[in-house]
């Protein structure tokens, strides 16, 4: 944990003094990350109760006459605090002048990723999971150099299975290859694409098809809530369905058969009074299948 604090301060530049924002829960890996950088490399941690607001907090907000708001070098977020702190202006002023924000435990859509292309500061979405302590790669959001292609740190390899997934060495963190279930591409340079994970395929009358490519396909062209599931289906197998929290399904049915290829289209499209996403942000999967296979007919 130590090792992957210093490779993480490293490469951001972060020293002894800098103020970093702890807004995440302790339970996750995440959080445990940001107090051993702190611990570690000397960094001035701020504790605020972990919430969908987090730059709304008091700590974050104080004020005295010589500095109004404290300032912070280095904060970490999982998307849904991202995109509501986006929606008031005054966190929005307060995020943009984060000087190093990593983002995580979830995946960012379009939209998400075009608000934050113009800010003057850096922002990043991390790539890891638990077995790395935390992230190995990173890749840019905000300025000229945001990129879809993740970097791995200085001693992380990575390379493809038969399955195309990625397979990690990063011998400073974990030991022996890591293969994970995430399906990726890689550059001639040494980064990689995520295109989506090996779980989340539907198999629809032969045809593979990722969710998240689906999920990404839709999001370009509408802001309206929805995730990508699958369900039993006598003749193909499996049939794709989407869940909303929209009340316009011939809309989204009308966009789906507009952007998506013949086979990616949705079956059956339902409206849920809210869709399932874990405590990180990231989607239930599972729940969403069972979601699904309730409003199935019969």
């Amino acid at each position: 944990m130590e090792v992957s604090a210093r490779i993480t301060c490293q490469y951001l530049g972060l020293k002894a003094g800098d103020t970093a924002l702890l807004c995440l829960p302790l339970d996750y890996i995440a959080g445990k990350m940001m107090v051993v950088r702190a611990l570690t490399c000397g960094l001035r941690l701020i504790c605020v109760k972990p919430c969908g607001h987090p730059l709304g907090c008091e700590v974050v907000s104080a004020t005295c006459e010589a500095q109004p708001v404290v300032p912070i070098d280095f904060a970490a977020m999982v998307p849904m605090q991202v995109y509501n702190s986006l929606l008031v202006p005054v966190e929005r002023e307060r995020l943009r002048h984060i000087r190093h924000l990593i983002i995580g435990g979830g995946a960012i859509d379009e939209h998400l990723a075009q608000e934050l292309r113009d800010f003057p500061n850096a922002v990043w979405s991390t790539y890891g999971m638990t077995e790395t302590l935390s992230h190995i790669a990173l890749r840019r959001l905000s300025g000229p150099e945001a990129s879809e292609w993740y970097t791995p740190f200085e001693g992380v390899s990575v390379t493809l299975n038969a399955d195309s997934c990625l397979i990690i060495d990063a011998p400073a963190v974990h030991e022996g290859a890591l293969v994970t279930n995430d399906i990726a591409e890689l550059s001639a340079d040494g980064r990689f694409h995520i295109l989506g994970r090996k779980d989340n395929v539907i198999c629809s009358g032969g045809v593979k098809i990722q969710i998240e490519e689906v999920e990404r396909l839709l999001r370009q062209h509408t802001s309206v809530p929805l995730l990508i599931t699958k369900c039993k289906d006598g003749k193909f197998g499996e049939a794709v369905v989407m869940l909303t929290e929209s009340s316009e399904t011939d809309t989204l049915l009308q966009l789906s058969q507009r952007v998506l290829p013949r086979f990616w289209q949705p079956k059956h499209i339902f409206s849920v009074e809210k869709l399932p996403f874990t405590e990180t942000g990231k989607p239930a999967r599972m729940e969403a299948e069972f979601l699904a296979s309730k409003k199935i007919p019969g």
